[in-house]
């Protein structure tokens, strides 16, 4: 079943202790080049800002040198925060994108806002802006078709009349919004599934086909490590667990940190807590391990794709992990 499961990526282009932040972008456009290599169908970029352990804060800028890095895999966002962007703009970003990759770009689409007031009003956003989230969609789409009434004198060049797949990234009523409006739909995660399987679900049941998709799709999202060994996979994951626990109890996302600090760390009961709890929930081990997993996670969802969405601190052991997947599901090299 995993072999005849897409397999793509989702890059957040972390910082790690020592490596600032044009590293880690560079780093992205490199790991895009090894994983078209690999067979890997899609590679997404996201949108994060005034966070110190991420990079990368303009999505659509990424994709065009991740694009211009690469020659056949499909490069899109994971995904850009309608909420923080005027619709035209974004259908103008992605019709740019389009014309210059054409057929290889995605338009991933969530509507979260700026997590904390000084970044809502740095972008000029407010919380209340996440609610008309459906409302910005369809007003996005119509750019791109000709069909948005709001503002008849003006069109979206060159995005008018192109065709970028859109996505739905789920949160909160995402899942719902994407039945609608017959769009494909992003939502995580591979191990706690049954929140997720329940949205799945209505989603399908939900589902109106539209200009832009016939029948559902839905790809399911999470940390997947693949090591030699169990144990060396449960180290993988330490780096993002920890910069998750100081964040919780701190306010700051700090750069990755490798596992033999973060071991020698003396951690706060609270932060011991958000630890522990950062390190449960994914899919890590052997080969055979992960992929029993993964067989029965896209079982129990019915993903029709799966996003891997690992960071570490050891870039090698990173690609190791994605090469060691790419083999267990059976990916052709390119």
């Amino acid at each position: 079943m995993i072999a005849s499961t897409p397999l793509s990526v989702l890059d957040r282009s972390r910082t790690r202790e020592g490596h600032g932040g044009p590293e880690a972008l560079r780093d992205t456009a490199a790991l895009a080049r090894e994983l078209e290599a690999l067979g890997y169908h899609r590679f997404w970029v996201s949108e994060h800002h005034s966070v110190p352990g991420v990079a990368g804060s303009a999505p659509t800028v990424l994709a065009a040198a991740v694009a211009a890095a690469t020659r056949t895999i499909r490069v899109g966002t994971g995904g850009v925060m309608l909420p923080n962007h005027q619709p035209l703009v974004v259908a103008e970003q992605f019709g740019v994108l389009e014309s210059l990759f054409p057929g290889r770009i995605d338009m991933g689409l969530g509507r979260s806002v700026g997590f904390t007031d000084g970044i809502r009003r740095a972008l000029g956003r407010d919380k209340k802006d996440a609610d008309d989230f459906a409302g910005r969609l369809q007003e996005l789409l119509g750019w791109f078709r000709g069909t948005q009434t709001a503002h008849p004198q003006v069109h979206a060049r060159p995005a008018e009349g192109l065709r970028v797949p859109p996505y739905v990234l789920a949160t909160g009523e995402g899942a719902a919004i994407a039945a609608a409006a017959g769009l494909p739909l992003v939502i995580g995660d591979l191990k706690g599934r049954s929140k997720v399987v329940a949205a799945v679900e209505r989603y399908r049941a939900d589902f109106r086909p539209s200009a832009w998709s016939d029948e559902p799709y839905v790809v399911v999202a999470g940390t997947v490590v693949v090591a030699g060994t169990e144990e060396e996979a449960a180290r993988l994951l330490m780096p993002e667990a920890w910069s998750l626990a100081y964040s919780r109890t701190q306010g700051v996302f700090p750069p990755l940190a490798p596992p033999e600090r973060i071991e020698g760390l003396t951690m706060t009961a609270k932060q011991r807590e958000w630890y522990e709890s950062a390190l449960r929930g994914h899919i890590h081990g052997t080969e055979e391990q992960v992929r029993d997993a993964l067989e029965e996670a896209v079982k129990e969802t019915g993903a029709d794709e799966i996003l891997v969405t690992t960071s570490t601190y050891d870039r090698a052991a990173l690609l190791d992990s994605h090469r060691r997947l790419a083999r267990l599901a059976g990916l052709a090299p390119r």
